[in-house]
């Protein structure tokens, strides 16, 4: 099982910009697919974005299209999400997710998480 570390959260304003990474160990990182879900206090775990093993495919949440931005380095093992004008709804704990085969949405179909990176937008 592939073991994942968020990094790069933060406080930031209203209209700022953070980019997280998740790295990975373990040699079958090229062949998972990753995702990055968010949670506020008191509410469920969402889905924000994912990317699959070859990095050509991506899917957002519509509540961040345009705005956040996923890729991968595979050379590095590492995920990163980009996140542009950033509102105070964005605020939640960061975690991305790794599994073997397509993407999907579903926090349940994802088998190894991070411990998640703490994001605060202030208004």
């Amino acid at each position: 099982q592939v073991q994942l570390v968020e990094s790069g959260g933060g406080l930031v304003q209203a209209g700022g910009s953070l980019r997280l990474s998740c790295a990975a160990s373990g040699r079958t990182f090229s062949s998972l697919a990753v995702g990055w879900f968010r949670q506020a206090p008191g509410k469920e775990r969402d889905f924000v974005a994912a990317v699959d093993v070859s990095g050509g495919n991506t899917y957002y949440a519509d509540s961040v299209k345009g705005r956040f931005t996923i890729s991968r380095d595979d050379a590095k093992n590492t995920v990163y999400l980009q996140m542009n004008s950033l509102k105070p709804e964005d605020t939640a704990v960061y975690y991305c997710a790794a599994r073997n085969g397509p993407i999907f949405t579903q926090s349940v179909l994802y088998n190894s998480w991070g411990q998640g990176t703490q994001v605060t937008v202030a208004s």
